[in-house]
């Protein structure tokens, strides 16, 4: 396992820190340990890849506002849930916050180490994909506004003479502006155009516009 990931252990009780820290590290994986959600948040690198081993009740911050507060941050670190407190209600507000796992306490040590690994290949994934849209969002900024409104016509699916019609310009204008979104952008066809579009969430053309081709 590359050092550059990380995994965080936040938990209040330095045995369940130093037994997790050790089965961790036993495993492959590169571990920095934290007593509470304060200091995990004072040292964190949130571009730093890994994921968070977090309790649920510890003094001080408990482990949804830690997690919250990480949200906050624009931290992309699958949070994995370790508690012997959890009950529905509260699993239900961590999944819904965006937490991976809700483990109770004890936990499995085979199952624990699995879903550290789950997290971590999630988080490569994510910062693939997170890297990808950037670049997708930096070809897309090349292109003026007029290009843009073209584009949205027509990943929406209108025809050239419909998008002339809606934005009152010629049809070889239409044309003109597409071929310079093609350049501008690399995309080969409007299928690949779609999927640029997608991948950087331009939104699409404001109401309903209706095609007379």
């Amino acid at each position: 396992m590359s050092t550059d990931v990380t995994v965080h252990v936040v938990d209040d009780d330095a045995a369940v820190r130093d037994s997790l820290s050790i089965l961790l590290e036993t495993a492959g994986f590169t571990v920095e340990c934290f007593d509470g959600g304060e200091a995990l948040l004072a040292n964190l690198d949130v571009e730093r890849p890994g994921c968070v081993v977090l309790d649920l009740a510890m003094k001080g911050m408990s482990g949804i506002e830690t997690q919250a507060a990480l949200a906050e941050r624009g931290s992309m670190l699958p949070v994995i849930f370790l508690s012997a407190h959890g009950d529905i209600p509260t699993t239900v507000r961590a999944m819904k916050g965006g937490a991976l796992d809700f483990l109770t306490k004890p936990v499995d040590s085979s199952e624990l180490v699995a879903r550290v690994r789950s997290a971590l290949d999630e988080n490569r994934e994510a910062r693939v994909r997170g890297r990808i849209e950037a670049v997708d969002r930096d070809r897309l900024a090349q292109l003026t506004e007029r290009e843009i409104e073209v584009l949205r016509l027509a990943v929406a699916g209108h025809a050239n003479k419909n998008i002339a019609r809606i934005l009152d310009i010629s049809h070889r204008t239409v044309e003109f502006h597409r071929s310079r979104i093609l350049v501008k952008t690399g995309a080969a066809s409007l299928l690949q155009l779609a999927h640029l579009v997608g991948s950087a969430g331009v939104p699409p053309p404001r109401g309903r516009v209706s095609d007379d081709r």
